[in-house]
This record gives C-alpha cells, sequence and structure tokens, in this order.
C-alpha cells in the first residue's frame, strides 16, 4: 500500500466555501420549511443533480476516477452543513460515502462504475441478507430489503446476499446493480428523517454477474488514504454527523424566535429570562463538545492513516463511541430548544417539531444504539468487544 505524509494529501478548497452550494442550502431550507420533501417522501430530483454538480457524489471518489479525493472530515462538515439546512436531505446526501463501500468491488468493476463520470447516486438495501444462488451468468437475486434510503434518486443500487451454491452458503455480499433492474415500492411512513425515501426495494429474478458483488466488509482494492480508514466507523460518522446539523438548526432557529418574543401572560421575552438563558448556554456547551470530540476522533485516525500507519482499536472505539455520543446529545439539545419554545414548538408546521423527529429517529440506527457503550466500555477494560463493532 503506498502512504501520503500530511503534505501530499492537499485537499481541494471545502465543497461549502462555494456559491452555489449557500445558494443551494437556502433552498433546501425553505422547501423543507414548505414540507416538500416531507409530502412526497423523498429529496427532489433537482436537488439530487444539484448535489452532483456540486460536488456531493465525487467528494470521495479518487482522484483517478474524476473525483475530488477529500479527507473524511471535510465530507462530514459538508452533510453537517446540508443537515442544518434539512437532516433528510444530509442523510440522503450522507451516501456520498458510498466508494467506501464500493471499493470492494474488483478494480475493473470500479473503472466501469465511474466510466461516465464520478457523481454516480449509490443507495442500498442491506438487511436482511436474502438468498442468491449461482447460476449462467452470475447470481440470481430475489427479495425484498428495506431502509433503503436514497433510493428514489439512485443510479446504481445494492442490496444484501447470502450466496448459496447447493447446501454451501458464501459469506454476505452486497450486489450491486442499475437502478432499472429494481422495483421500489413506497412503504416509508415514519415521524421523523421523512424524506430521506427510506423504502423498500424489490428484486425479482435479477441475474448479477458475480464481479458486481463484494463481501460486506471485505478489504478494499483501493489503495487512496481513504480506504485505509476503518469503513464501518466512517458509515457511522456520515449519519451522526447528520443528528449534529440537525440539532445546530434547533439552537439557531430557538435564537431567532427568542427576541421580542414575549409570553401571553405578560412574562419577559424568551430571550431575556434568566432560566432561558442558562439552559441555552448549557445546551450550547454540550452540543460544542460533542462536536469537538467527533472531531477530534477523526482527526486522530485520520493524521495514523496519513502517516501511513494503521489506525489503533483505541482510536477506532473512540470513533465509535463519540459518534453515538453525538447522536444522543444532538437529540437532547433539539429536545431543550423545542422545551425552551413552549407552545409554539409543537405546531407541525413549527421546524423544531421536525428538528426532534428527525434526531430522534436518527438516535434509532443500529449503529447508535446502546451495545455501542458495552462495546466502547469491554475496550477500556482491555477486554474485546463482540464481533462486528470495529
Amino acid at each position: 500500500m503506498s502512504s501520503l505524509s500530511e503534505l501530499d494529501y492537499q485537499s481541494p478548497a471545502p465543497i461549502t466555501a462555494s456559491e452555489g452550494f449557500q445558494a443551494l442550502l437556502a433552498d433546501i431550507r425553505e422547501r423543507a420549511r414548505s414540507e416538500e420533501f416531507d409530502r412526497q417522501k423523498y429529496i427532489s430530483q433537482d436537488v439530487i443533480e444539484r448535489f452532483k454538480e456540486l460536488g456531493v457524489y465525487r467528494a470521495l471518489v479518487p482522484t483517478r476516477f474524476g473525483g475530488d479525493q477529500r479527507s473524511p472530515m471535510e465530507f462530514c462538515q459538508m452533510v453537517e452543513d446540508i443537515s442544518a439546512a434539512d437532516g433528510s436531505a444530509g442523510w440522503v446526501a450522507s451516501f456520498g460515502m458510498n466508494p467506501v463501500y464500493l471499493a470492494a468491488l474488483p478494480l475493473e468493476t470500479l473503472k466501469k462504475v465511474y466510466a461516465n463520470g464520478p457523481d454516480v447516486v449509490f443507495a442500498g438495501g442491506i438487511f436482511p441478507p436474502q438468498p442468491a444462488a449461482f447460476v449462467d451468468g452470475g447470481l440470481e437475486v430475489n427479495g425484498r430489503w428495506k431502509f433503503s434510503s436514497g433510493c428514489m434518486g439512485a443510479n446504481l443500487i445494492g442490496v444484501g446476499i447470502s450466496p448459496k451454491n447447493g447446501d454451501t452458503v458464501g459469506l454476505p455480499r452486497l450486489a450491486v446493480m442499475p437502478r432499472e433492474k429494481v422495483k421500489i415500492e413506497e412503504t416509508w411512513d415514519v415521524v421523523g428523517l421523512i424524506g430521506t425515501g427510506s423504502h423498500d426495494v424489490v428484486i425479482e429474478g435479477v441475474v448479477v454477474p458475480e464481479e458486481w458483488t463484494f463481501v460486506r466488509g471485505g478489504p478494499s482494492n483501493l489503495d487512496e488514504p481513504m480506504f485505509r480508514y476503518p469503513s464501518l466507523s466512517f458509515a457511522t460518522q456520515v449519519l451522526s454527523v447528520v443528528g449534529l446539523g440537525v440539532a445546530r438548526a434547533a439552537l439557531d432557529y430557538l435564537c431567532g424566535m427568542a427576541t421580542g418574543r414575549f409570553s401571553v401572560t405578560g412574562a419577559p421575552a424568551l430571550s431575556d429570562r434568566p432560566l432561558a438563558q442558562m439552559q441555552m448556554a448549557k445546551a450550547e456547551a454540550e452540543l460544542r463538545a460533542a462536536r469537538a470530540w467527533f472531531y477530534e476522533a477523526m482527526e486522530s485516525a485520520w493524521a495514523s492513516v496519513v502517516a501511513g500507519n494503521p489506525v489503533s482499536v483505541e482510536q477506532t472505539n473512540l470513533l465509535r463511541l463519540s459518534s453515538t455520543h453525538a447522536t444522543r446529545v444532538s437529540a437532547e439539545v433539539a429536545r431543550s430548544a423545542q422545551m425552551l419554545s413552549g407552545m409554539t414548538g409543537v405546531y407541525r408546521d413549527n421546524p423544531l417539531s421536525r428538528f426532534v423527529n428527525d434526531t430522534l429517529v436518527i438516535t434509532q440506527h443500529a449503529f447508535m444504539g446502546d451495545m455501542t457503550y458495552q462495546n466502547a466500555g469491554a475496550i477500556f477494560f482491555g477486554n474485546k468487544p463482540l464481533p462486528g463493532y470495529l
């Protein structure tokens, strides 16, 4: 494997610095407030196209395939900014991390993936892995997969399979195929992250060439630094950072509405109440502290990668723990903002209701479960975590 120093790994200007990106954020914010994404239960295709134009989906693609080859921190900061405009849009943008998944495909297949450019939109339905028999031409894929976030705007769909050769079942794989070979059933009916379009995908008798499948968690066939960063941790981080963005939006919205807002009882404006000031300060401190640790753990691991060193178990543990912590704190902060708003924040058309629901849904994700604490604690005591944690 090659190694790069900090000096060798120069990134282009942050995506968030461009005027086009800022204009897109403003547009997303307005359309989220109008409930466009929630009503249709997916992010509109024109937004996906603008994500492509602005580099969301090529951010992590290696330069050899025409991508920007950015760092994990830059990518997460971008997702955080999008999430501050709308959590569902940030969640869908987070799957721009797909090169990390797809890197386990054979190199010749990857060249085909990016043959028409690096702006490939990928969505996956991983669980439950469905049996897939070897047939002429590859593996025959059948079944239904849930939680396929962003599938409505994807070019490629990946689904979890268990390869069967007679009575022998191989390691779980992901089978990748064009979007047109997949049927989408719009089953996503939830209270938060409604606009992610995390519908079911249904596949009937599609034969996927074996070279378009890869073992989940298998070794990368690319050697750029990003593909030596802990992949499971990164898959967790790109989701948990959505919560940080939404929580920031909640506090900013509360500040905007608090000044000059007087109670019907004649009490002082919310911004002038000592208790509200104290609670606002606590929420701000908690969010900033969780965010700082989140990026600190990421930067530590990345420094090891670019120095050509393996990321340690201890570093990986902090990546996972700081992600779960950030998710939980984000939900608490959003809820605190809603509580401080009084009855105003309980109306469906108030953004605070959406912020709370979005952050709470993120805490429900399997990556953010209480099992993180058990595994992290085991490592702190010098014990081994459960399989799959690292």
